[in-house]
């Protein structure tokens, strides 16, 4: 997602400006979304939400899957739209993230420099003439800060699921247009444990407020179907278009 990500800095930001978000084109390539706890019931209306494992940290993530193929996200149109009702956090934060600072439990707010949406000469500055932080900078302070938290609480829901066992690999068969293909390399609630927890587990569960994520998780799936029909309105329409192109005859 982010191409140069550098800290926000007022002598080396003095001048830029960020425009505000008209469209998501930026997103185009993006075929995963980072999703958090507080979203998994929002985003399972319209995503499936797997559990991707990040070896190196030995720990599970929650994404939202945006296709079925690397680089391309179905829920962009050619206009730039964001065609669903509700567009991951993640997304709507860019060109903005936070960053560990080095010292626990601090953070960095940074900036993606090559983005189309930083310029000097559009957009809402950074720093006044002073070189004081303007509301642009506070707001993502404190949309950024919110995120990290509900970050952290993310980050102790997926070490809760794995420490009891309670994901499983998801292996899927799906109609992609004129093929099957698999659906690998993810990971998604195991129904059956969760159905045969113990009463006291359940209810440690349910005192975490898991719950609705949990559910959320495994509804969302059915909305892999919504993936496939996309996928193939969108391939109708390529060869719909390429059909209409004018000929040039000899």
């Amino acid at each position: 997602m982010f191409q140069k990500l550098v800290p926000v800095n007022a002598e080396r930001h003095a001048k830029l400006k960020v425009k505000q978000v008209e469209g998501f084109a930026f997103a185009t390539g993006f075929h995963i979304a980072s999703v958090m706890l507080h979203e998994f019931v929002r985003a399972a209306a319209i995503y499936p939400i797997v559990f991707l494992e990040d070896k190196q940290k030995d720990e599970f993530k929650p994404v939202a899957l945006l296709g079925l193929d690397a680089n391309e996200n179905l829920f962009v149109g050619d206009d730039g739209k964001w065609q669903a009702s509700y567009v991951p956090a993640i997304i709507r934060r860019y060109p903005f993230a936070l960053a560990g600072s080095g010292q626990e439990g601090r953070f960095t707010v940074c900036i993606d420099e090559d983005s189309a949406l930083v310029s000097e000469s559009e957009g809402n500055a950074l720093f006044d003439d002073k070189g004081e932080p303007t509301q642009v900078i506070e707001n993502v302070k404190r949309y950024l800060g919110e995120l990290q938290q509900m970050d952290t609480l993310t980050q102790e829901f997926c070490k809760f699921l794995s420490e009891n066992n309670m994901l499983t690999p998801l292996n899927m068969r799906v109609r992609d247009h004129d093929r099957i293909r698999n659906i690998t390399g993810c990971y998604v609630i195991n129904e059956e444990r969760l159905n045969n927890l113990s009463d006291e587990r359940f209810l440690d569960i349910r005192g975490k407020r898991y719950l609705p994520a949990l559910y959320a998780q495994l509804v969302s799936l059915a909305q892999i179907d919504r993936l496939v029909q996309l996928k193939d309105e969108r391939i109708a329409q390529t060869a719909k278009e390429a059909e209409e192109q004018p000929r040039i005859t000899h």
